[in-house]
């Protein structure tokens, strides 16, 4: 048999998965009768004059949390993938007091009690404010362990001051602190991974500065991969309309979040990303692209997952298979 490039066409899905730490549950005799706790370490500050960035801790493993629901007073005003254990609530009105709860539900629909709810008041409207806080200097950082740093910055100055920072991994906001903190932990990493945060002050107007100087850092220890690569993988082929086809076929890593992308390979040489698009399908994910014309080509194919904290995940087992066989 000889093996072939590959050029690839590839559509787009999503899939959704749960786990983390730091949490209570609710059981009403367990087994299947078991719903999901109240979220723990739920706490609310404001973001700007209009906006409360709430946060929660994450669900542990097996907790089958699918996504989250928070509530300002009896009103709910978001519902976030169980990946996100973070909000901005946004269209608040200035120099008033809210209180924020949070709902998990699970992957059969149920849904468990509120959280103890948590309370914050956002400042007053800063009027014609267009002025963006300087870029918050010296920004530094160190593991803490092999599932954790700490960031560090200089404060920003601004005209009517700073009221809180966001903390970017890669590209997306992780976090937020007070305008008065200038450090911060973010956990959840994994073991001997690559990361780069940057932080961004913002005032009461919700003017945003440039990031600042972008911390790289590498959590100790080791992972195989093993704990974070899909599996039951399975690739066959079929033929249609004249051109082979290989269909691929597995179980999502059961990691923290929603993943949203996948990387395959093919004979260990040609690459490309699957980026799911819509709502994320349950289970077992099913994927098939196109391979070429030709009958008896032999190809290797394995893949692996964008983990929900930046990170590629392992690979998946190879599979062999042959076009028209």
């Amino acid at each position: 048999m000889r093996r072939v490039p590959v050029p690839l066409v590839l559509g787009c899905g999503s899939l959704l998965l749960v786990a983390s730490c730091g949490w209570s549950r609710a059981d009403d005799g367990g087994g299947e009768g078991r719903v999901p706790g109240a979220p723990v370490g739920v706490t609310a500050a404001a973001g700007s004059a209009t906006s409360v960035h709430v946060m929660w801790n994450a669900a542990p493993d097996g907790s089958g949390v699918r996504s989250y629901e928070v509530y300002r007073g009896p009103t709910k005003v978001a519902d976030v993938p169980g990946s996100q254990h973070m909000v901005d609530v946004t269209r608040l009105r200035p120099s008033t007091m809210y209180a924020f709860t949070v709902r998990a539900r699970d992957g059969a629909g149920r849904l468990g009690p509120p959280s103890q709810a948590v309370r914050a008041r956002t400042p007053a409207a800063a009027a014609a404010d267009h002025s963006a806080p300087t870029r918050p200097p010296t920004t530094t950082g160190r593991a803490v362990g092999s599932r954790a740093v700490q960031l560090s910055w200089g404060a920003s100055r601004d005209d009517r001051g700073v009221l809180s920072y966001d903390v970017y991994q890669g590209g997306v906001k992780i976090h937020s602190v007070g305008g008065n903190q200038t450090a911060t932990v973010v956990t959840g990493l994994r073991p001997g991974s690559r990361y780069v945060f940057t932080v961004r002050a913002r005032d009461a107007a919700d003017n945003l500065s440039p990031a600042g100087a972008p911390v790289r850092l590498t959590t100790p220890g080791t992972d195989d991969g093993r704990n974070t690569a899909p599996t039951g993988f399975t690739a066959a082929t079929h033929r249609a309309d004249g051109a082979h086809y290989i269909d691929l076929a597995w179980d999502p890593p059961r990691t923290d979040g929603v993943i949203t992308e996948y990387q395959i390979q093919v004979d260990r040489t040609a690459t490309t990303s699957l980026v799911w698009g819509g709502t994320p399908p349950r289970g077992r994910a099913h994927h098939s692209f196109y391979v070429g014309t030709d009958a008896g080509e032999e190809h290797r194919v394995r893949l692996r997952a964008r983990l929900p904290d930046g990170t590629w995940g392992g690979w998946s087992a190879e599979r062999t298979v042959t076009t028209g066989g």
